[in-house]
């Protein structure tokens, strides 16, 4: 076994690593408009999701006496969570485009 996993790694690195330069990678005509896109789908995205969380505390502090805590807890975690998701597919999406 041993063996087969040496020649494997003499195969491998045999092989040439000579990996093709892309160039500087520029946005093609026209790509402003659908980083505005972005951005305006990035900011309705939170404020949705802003309102969802003043709702679900409202909730939570309404439910709190009913003993429904865990619930409500666990629906702000998820707004919480959609938050973080908005927020990194934009900067990641923006950071690759730029």
């Amino acid at each position: 076994m041993l063996s087969l996993v040496n020649d494997l790694a003499q195969v491998v690195t045999a092989l040439p690593m000579d990996v093709p330069n892309p160039g500087k990678g520029e946005a093609p005509p026209g790509f402003e408009r659908f980083t505005d896109i972005l951005g305006w789908a990035k900011w309705l995205a939170l404020g949705v999701l802003v309102v969802s969380l003043i709702a679900a505390g409202a909730r939570l502090g309404f439910g709190g006496r009913s003993g429904d805590g865990e619930e409500h807890a666990g629906r702000i975690g998820r707004v919480l969570l959609g938050v973080i998701i908005v927020s990194a597919s934009f900067s990641l999406v923006s950071f690759l485009a730029t």
